[in-house]
Parts: C-alpha cells; sequence; structure tokens
C-alpha cells in the first residue's frame, strides 16, 4: 500500500530534460537576436537593389541576399513577417552599405517615402556636352555640376569593375548608356551618373565581356570604335560594313579619316568639315592622327558596341553617305571621289 505521506523520490532525468529546453530556448533566442543585429558584412561598400511595385517579401530577400545585404534570406522573411513589415516595402531604388544589420535593411525598406519621379531619355550617340545640355532642359542638371559628377575618376573608378581599362585622365564619356531612366524628381547629378553606370553594368553581359576578351581587346578600346561608328552610321546592317573598313584601316595602317571625330573637336555638327576643321589639332582628329583616338567621342548604344566587335569584313576601303542616309561604298580613292562628285553635289 502506498504511503501518503512519503516524499516521492527525485527524478534527475526530468531536471536534465528541463535544463536543456531552457538551454535550448536560450539559445536560440542568442542566436536569433545575433542574427537580426549583426551586420551582413563589415565591408561599407554600397549595393544597389531596385524593388519593384508588388513584389513579394520573398523576392526582394532574395534579392538582397544576392546583393550581400543580408546573410540569411529566411531570417529576413520570418522578421519581416512577425513584426508586421512585410506589406510595407517601398517599391524603388535603393544604395545600402553592406555593413548594414537585418534590422537597419528592414528599416530603410520600410521608411521609404513616396516621391515624385520623371522619366530622362538619352539618346545613343550623345556625348556627354549634349547629355549635360538635355539634363538642363529637363532641370534635371546644371551642365557644370554634371560635367564635375562625370569627371570624379577616384569615386567611380573604385566602384565599377569595367571602368579598370579606362585612362586615369579621361572622364566617363562612352560609359553612360542611353536609355529611358525613371529618376526622383530631386535626383541629383550623381544619382543620374550612378543610374546609367548601373545600367551599363547590367548590359555588359558575361557574353559580351567574353566576346571583347576572345577579341583581345579592351572594354575602352571597344567603346572607342563604336562611339565612332554610332556617330558616322546610323543604326542598320552598314554599321558592320563600316566597322570593317575601320578595322581594315586600322589594321593597315591608314589614317581613320573619321569626319565624327573632327567635329566632335571643333564642337560643330557638319556633315563634311571643311579643310579648316580637319586641320585641327587633336589626338581626337583622326584625319591628323593614325589609330584610335584617346577615349569615346560619345555614348554609344549595344548596336554601335556589337558592329564594333563584329566587324564585317569586304574590300571596300572608303564610303560615304548621302542625304536620304544610303551608304556608297569604294574600293579605291578615284572611286571614293567619284562618289563624292555624284551624290554630294
Amino acid at each position: 500500500m502506498t504511503d501518503p505521506f512519503a516524499v516521492p523520490r527525485r527524478r534527475p532525468w526530468l531536471r536534465f530534460v528541463l535544463l536543456a529546453v531552457l538551454l535550448l530556448v536560450a539559445g536560440s533566442a542568442g542566436f536569433v537576436w545575433l542574427r537580426f543585429n549583426q551586420a551582413a558584412s563589415r565591408d561599407a561598400t554600397l549595393a544597389g537593389v531596385t524593388i519593384e511595385s508588388g513584389q513579394s517579401s520573398s523576392a526582394i530577400a532574395a534579392q538582397l541576399q544576392q546583393a550581400g545585404l543580408i546573410r540569411d534570406r529566411w531570417m529576413f522573411e520570418a522578421y519581416a513577417y512577425l513584426t508586421g513589415q512585410d506589406d510595407r516595402l517601398q517599391a524603388g531604388e535603393y544604395r545600402l552599405p553592406r555593413n548594414l544589420t537585418l534590422r537597419q535593411v528592414l528599416s530603410r525598406l520600410t521608411a521609404r517615402v513616396s516621391r515624385e519621379e520623371r522619366t530622362l531619355t538619352i539618346v545613343e550617340g550623345w556625348s556627354n556636352q549634349e547629355l549635360g545640355e538635355y539634363l538642363e532642359t529637363q532641370r534635371a542638371a546644371v551642365p557644370e555640376e554634371f560635367s564635375a559628377v562625370v569627371s570624379r575618376k577616384a569615386v567611380w573608378w573604385g566602384e565599377y569593375d569595367f571602368l579598370s581599362s579606362r585612362p586615369s585622365d579621361r572622364d566617363l564619356e562612352g560609359y553612360l548608356f542611353p536609355d529611358t531612366y525613371r529618376v526622383y524628381a530631386d535626383a541629383t547629378p550623381e544619382d543620374i551618373v550612378r543610374k546609367m553606370l548601373d545600367n551599363f553594368g547590367r548590359k555588359l553581359t558575361p557574353d559580351l565581356r567574353a566576346e571583347i576578351s576572345r577579341r583581345g581587346k579592351t572594354l575602352h578600346e571597344v567603346l572607342t570604335f563604336a562611339s565612332i561608328i554610332e556617330r558616322e552610321v546610323p543604326d542598320g546592317p552598314d554599321r558592320r560594313k563600316v566597322a570593317g573598313i575601320f578595322a581594315r584601316r586600322l589594321q593597315i595602317g591608314m589614317a581613320l579619316q573619321s569626319d565624327a571625330t573632327v567635329n566632335y573637336v571643333t564642337g560643330k555638327k557638319r556633315a563634311s568639315p571643311t579643310l579648316d576643321d580637319v586641320r585641327t589639332e587633336s589626338l581626337y582628329n583622326t584625319y591628323i592622327h593614325r589609330g584610335l583616338p584617346p577615349g569615346p567621342i560619345n555614348n554609344p548604344g549595344l548596336s554601335a558596341i556589337r558592329a564594333a566587335l563584329d566587324p564585317e569584313p569586304s574590300p571596300y576601303l572608303y564610303y560615304l553617305t548621302t542625304p536620304d542616309g544610303t551608304v556608297i561604298y569604294s574600293r579605291t580613292h578615284d572611286e571614293h571621289v567619284a562618289a563624292k562628285a555624284k551624290y554630294l553635289r
């Protein structure tokens, strides 16, 4: 018979289980707290992410992890959900330092205030000067401020690997990708330039980089060549053929004799530069100096870049463009002179 006054025997295994559970809970809480408050990296460099309207918190978390802004996408999703912030993530473009904690990243993405936006359309073949003038008409930047921003070599060189082949004494001519952009109405010239450089980095796909390397060229050489093609020939099948003519001239040591480079030097927009224009001394004047100029003469689009990478061989050394846009090819200088007399009267 059981003694109701007997003292129950102790169960040491039960205390062990309870202690283990407490330690597990405490450890889990500590781990979670650490994850929420630990920076993803000690690196303070900026990373860019774009959140689209209606994008899920899961997709946003994956994008943040890929950019190196958070360590664990699942932890980000869980924290955003438990704190009720998963439906407060704001669409927009962000540039955040990689040394923020998960909580700080979430705070930045939920605290953004909706701002008025504007559209900027950057035309293929615009020089930096033309781009600055356009931004002035849109009240987006003062040309002098824009020029100062694109000349900040120390800033941009450290952020974008594709600028590594750019000579240190040149600005960003050639690297500001022509496209249609949505920017905030109060965006600074630096914001606009950064958006164009980010876009160029995306357009410069691994396949395109591999092709540049396979051709034994630097990106700077390709952009310089492409910028000449951009201005010399309207978009179309003639671009590759004219690129082939220029490539052949370079191969045989002949001057490129590009009117577009002369216009870049003089600031004029003549279809046929004058004799005085052609004699203007500048390293960019390809009538005087052989080889490629020191850098691009404008910001070329993908069509011109692809033509520069894949010139079409032909027996021609000369060409001209008629007033209606037709390209006439000649094998010899005499044929070229005759074509000029016939089509450019």
